[in-house]
C-alpha cells in the first residue's frame, strides 16, 4: 500500500480520535456516558452482559468490555470510554475467547512422573501440589541459603509469587526477564540522561503530534500495541514527516519518506555522524541547548571525527540519504518525535549507548516536553494495598558475591540478570542456585542459548511453574501449577499515564474454570505454608477495594463509569520551565557517573562483528497477530498465522537456487539447526541478514494447534553477550546459512565489508 493510499484510508480514523478530546474539568473528568445506561441490545451484542476489564494477550493492557451470554464469553471489544483505544481491540484482544476455552489449557495440579522435558504427569490436589513446592523450598533454602531460590517472572499474574521470593530473602527475582531481555539498556539510557524511563513498558514519545518522526529499528504496526499504532497513524495523517532505519524493509518501512536500510550492527555509527553534522551545521536548538543540557562541549569534541564519509561505507548508506534524512528530522524541531524504541537487547556492549545517542539528538532538537517530541508521564496516584507485603522477612540478604556486582547501572533496577542466574545454577558459584520458581514466562524461547537453560534446569533439586498453557516451560517442571487468564481474576489497580491518562481495573467476566486457582489465591496459600505473614486481604477483590478506596472510588463506583475515569494530561513543559529529574535538573549530554566506571560518557562506535564467511545475521521481529510464543495455540489466531517464514534477500536466494516457499532449515555457527520453514523471498532484506518472526517453532506436543509450527529463532540465538552496564543479554549476534536437502549452501557476500567491521571469528564459536 502507498502511503498517501494508507493515509486516505486512516482518515477517518483520525476524525474519530478528534472527537476524544479529554475535557479540562481538574481531577477526575466527567464521565461521556456509561456502560449500565446503554441499550440492553447494541447492535452485535446479540443482548449479552457487558463487564468492563482489561485486556492481557499481549502486556499492553487496553481496555476492554467482555460480552457473556448465557454464561459464556462470546465476544471482547474495546472499552468505548477508553481514550487510548475505544472501542478496537487488536486480533490477539479479540481472541482472548479462545485462550478461555483453548482445551489445551492447564486444568488442574499436575506432578512430573518422567523424565524433565518428557511433559508426562499425573494429575494431583492443590493441596498437594502447593505442600511439595513450600517443603522444598523451605528444605533448600535451610540447606543452602535464601540466594539458593529464583524466580523468573512476566506480567501481572506473577507480581504475588514474586514477594514470597522476595520475603524469602533471595536476590534473585528476575522482576519480568523482559527487563533483561528487552527494555533494559534504553531505560538505563534515559534514567540516566533524562532522569527518567522515557522507554520501558511504555513510550512517552507524542507520534500523534509531530512533524517528523524517527524509528530506528522500531517495528509499530507489527507489534500492534494498539493506542501506539493510532498515535502514529494520527501523526502521518496529519502529514509528519517520517524516517525509517532498519535493514528490512517493515510495515513501518512502507510509510517512509526516507528509508535507509542499513548494515545491522552499525546504527550507532550512523546515529554519531548525525549528531556530529547537526552540531557542525547548527541545525540544534541553541536557545534550549545551553538552557536544559549539560555536556555540550564534550559531545562536540567526542563526535568531530564521526563525518558522513566515515560512516556511509560502514552503515552502507549513501552520503545524501543520511544527509537528507537527518534535515528533515532537523527542520521540524522541536516537533520531532525521536522514538526512544523498545527492544534494545541487540549487541550488548553497545546497547545502551545506541539509546544515549537517541536520547542525545532529541535533546540537540530540543524535543523534550514539546508536542511531538517526548513528554511526560501524568502521575496519577494510586492506592496501595497494604494487605499485600509480606511483614518479618522481607529484606533480601546480601550475599558475599552478589550476582549483580559487575553491573554498576543495576542499583536502580529490579532484580538479577537472568544470564547470571543461569550461569550460577550451572557452576554453582559464586553460590548454589538450586530451585526454580517460573510464572508467566517461557524461559525456553525467551532467553537466548536455550540449551544452556535447559542445562541449568537439569542441575536443579526442584523446578515449579505457574502457568495457564502447557508450553515449554512446563514440559521441564517438576510441579504445576495452573493459574487462571486474565478473564478469570482480578488484578491490582491500573493507571495509565500517557498522553491520555485514565484508571481502570482488571476484574473477572467468568468465574475460574476447571480446577485452575488465581494468582493471589496461590500465592497466599504457598505464604501460609512458608510462615510467612502476606496477603492479608480474604482475596483479590478486597485487595483491589483497598487500591481504590485510597482514590476516593471502589469498584461499584468504577463500574457505574464504564469500568474507566478519565484524568487531564500533563505532558508539556515550556523550554524556560524544564526542569529534568536529574541531580542538576538538566539533560545529561554526556554522563559523568558512566566515566567514573570505565564506560563511555559520551557514545562511541564499538564495532560489532559481523557475520562469518557463508553466514547472514540472524534477525527477528514481531507477527502483528501473536504475543511471542503466548498465542500459538490460539485457535483464531493460529489459523490466521500458523507458522513464520525465513525472509531472504532475492539476489541471495537466486544464488542458491531457492524458490519463494519452498522449505529449507536454518543453520547457526554452533551448527544447530532449525525446524523446516518457508522461505520468503524478497528485495525487502539485506542479502547479508536472515529475518525470522520470534515465538514460533513450539516444541511441547501438549500445545496441539503450535507444535513443530514454523521455526524458532531462539534455538539459533547461541552466541550472546551481555550488556557491561546492567546485564541484558544481546539477541542478534547469531549468525545462519542455509540447508536445502541436506545440503549446506553458503550465504554469498554480497556487500564487501570495510575494514572497520571485523568479522565474527567461527573458531570462537
Amino acid at each position: 500500500m502507498r502511503r498517501r493510499d494508507f493515509l486516505k484510508l486512516s482518515a477517518s480514523t483520525t476524525l474519530a480520535l478528534a472527537s476524544l478530546g479529554l475535557e479540562t474539568k481538574e481531577g477526575f473528568l466527567k464521565p461521556c456516558s456509561t456502560l449500565a445506561a446503554a441499550p440492553k441490545s447494541l447492535p452485535g451484542s446479540l443482548g449479552a452482559k457487558e463487564i468492563p476489564s482489561v485486556c492481557e494477550m499481549c502486556f499492553w493492557r487496553c481496555p476492554i468490555v467482555a460480552k457473556i451470554k448465557n454464561g459464556k464469553l462470546v465476544k471482547i471489544e474495546g472499552n468505548p470510554k477508553s481514550p487510548a483505544n475505544g472501542k478496537r481491540v487488536c486480533a490477539r484482544g479479540n481472541s482472548g475467547v479462545q485462550l478461555l476455552y483453548d482445551p489445551d489449557r492447564l486444568k488442574y495440579p499436575l506432578k512430573r512422573t518422567g523424565e524433565r522435558g518428557e511433559g508426562k504427569w499425573a494429575k494431583i490436589s492443590w493441596k498437594e501440589a502447593l505442600d511439595e513446592i513450600a517443603f522444598n523450598m523451605d528444605k533448600i533454602r535451610k540447606k543452602y541459603g535464601p540466594h539458593s531460590l529464583a524466580f523468573f517472572d512476566h506480567g501481572a499474574s506473577a507480581e504475588f509469587m514474586r514477594e514470597i521470593f522476595q520475603a524469602l530473602g533471595t536476590e534473585n527475582y528476575s522482576s519480568e526477564p523482559a527487563f533483561y531481555q528487552c527494555v533494559g539498556p534504553v531505560a538505563v539510557a534515559y534514567l540516566t540522561t533524562m532522569g527518567y524511563v522515557v522507554s520501558g513498558t511504555r513510550q512517552y514519545i507524542d507520534m500523534a503530534n509531530a512533524k517528523a518522526m524517527l524509528l530506528v529499528g522500531t517495528h509499530i504496526g507489527e507489534n500492534v500495541h494498539v493506542s501506539h499504532v493510532r498515535e502514529f497513524i494520527q501523526g502521518l495523517s496529519k502529514g509528519a514527516k517520517l524516517v525509517v532505519v532498519d535493514p528490512r524493509f517493515s510495515t513501518a518501512a512502507n510509510k517512509a519518506d526516507i528509508y535507509l536500510p542499513i548494515r545491522p550492527g552499525t546504527d550507532t555509527a550512523l546515529l554519531l555522524a548525525w549528531i556530529n553534522y547537526v552540531i557542525e551545521n547548527k541545525l540544534y536548538d541553541e536557545p534550549f541547548v545551553p538552557r536544559n543540557c549539560t555536556g555540550f562541549n564534550e559531545l562536540k569534541s567526542a563526535v568531530k571525527k564521526y563525518t558522513f564519509e566515515w560512516a556511509a561505507p560502514i552503515c552502507d548508506l549513501k552520503i545524501e540519504d543520511m544527509k537528507a534524512a537527518i534535515e528533515l528530522l532537523a527542520k521540524a524541531r522541536p516537533n520531532t518525535a525521536i522514538h526512544p524504541g523498545r527492544h534494545s537487547t541487540w549487541y550488548g556492549r553497545g546497547d545502551v549507548g545506541r539509546h544515549h545517542c537517541l536520547s542525545i539528538l532529541a535533546s540537540l532538537f530540543g524535543s523534550i516536553g514539546a508536542p511531538g517530541g517526548i513528554y511526560f508521564p501524568t502521575p496519577i496516584k494510586k492506592g496501595h494495598a497494604h494487605c499485600v507485603a509480606c511483614k518479618g522477612e522481607n529484606e533480601v540478604e546480601e550475599p558475599d558475591v552478589s550476582l549483580r556486582d559487575k553491573y554498576p547501572f543495576i542499583e536502580a533496577l529490579p532484580g538479577t540478570p537472568t544470564a547470571e542466574i543461569i550461569k550460577a545454577t550451572i557452576s554453582g558459584k559464586p553460590y548454589p542456585i538450586k530451585l526454580w520458581g517460573i510464572n508467566g514466562v517461557n524461559i525456553i524461547q525467551t532467553i537466548p542459548n536455550p540449551y544452556e537453560t535447559i542445562k541449568a534446569i537439569k542441575n536443579l533439586d526442584f523446578i515449579f511453574c505457574e502457568e495457564m498453557m502447557p508450553g515449554e516451560t512446563a514440559i521441564w517442571s517438576d510441579i504445576i501449577l495452573p493459574g487462571a487468564t486474565y478473564l478469570e481474576r482480578y488484578d491490582s489497580v491500573y493507571t495509565y499515564d500517557l498522553l491520555t491518562p485514565y484508571v481502570t481495573v482488571r476484574q473477572p467476566v467468568t468465574e475460574p474454570l476447571f480446577e485452575v486457582k488465581t494468582p493471589y489465591w496461590i500465592a497466599k496459600e504457598l505464604a501460609k505454608r512458608l510462615n510467612l505473614d502476606c496477603f492479608r486481604c480474604g482475596n483479590e477483590k478486597e485487595l483491589v477495594e483497598e487500591e481504590l478506596k485510597q482514590m476516593g472510588l471502589s469498584l461499584e463506583k468504577l463500574n457505574a463509569e464504564g469500568g474507566l475515569l478519565k484524568f487531564k494530561a500533563n505532558p508539556y513543559r515550556k523550554p524556560d520551565e524544564l526542569t529534568m529529574p536529574t541531580d542538576t535538573g538538566k539533560i545529561l549530554l554526556s554522563v559523568p557517573d558512566f566515566a567514573e566506571e570505565d564506560l563511555d560518557a559520551v557514545p562511541k562506535f564499538v564495532a560489532t562483528p559481523a557475520p562469518p564467511k557463508g553466514f547472514a545475521r540472524l534477525i527477528y521481529g514481531r507477527s502483528p497477530v501473536h504475543t511471542f510464543s503466548r498465542t500459538m495455540n490460539n485457535l483464531w489466531l493460529n489459523h490466521e498465522w500458523p507458522e513464520n517464514h525465513a525472509w531472504i534477500n532475492d539476489e541471495v536466494a537466486a544464488k542458491l537456487k531457492i524458490q519463494d516457499g519452498e522449505t529449507i532449515i536454518l543453520e547457526n555457527e554452533h551448527g544447530k539447526r532449525s525446524n523446516p520453514i518457508k522461505a520468503k523471498v524478497t528485495p525487502g532484506i539485506r542479502p547479508d541478514c536472515i529475518y525470522m518472526a520470534h515465538g514460533f517453532g513450539c516444541k511441547s506436543k501438549h500445545l496441539t494447534k503450535a507444535f513443530k509450527k514454523g521455526a524458532s529463532d531462539q534455538y539459533l540465538i547461541t552466541t550472546y553477550e551481555n550488556d557491561p552496564f546492567m546485564g541484558a543479554s544481546s539477541h542478534r549476534t547469531s549468525f545462519v546459512r542455509i540447508v536445502k536437502k541436506d545440503v549446506v549452501k553458503d550465504i554469498p557476500d554480497l556487500r564487501p565489508l570495510p575494514k572497520e567491521l571485523p568479522r565474527f571469528e567461527l573458531n570462537k564459536a
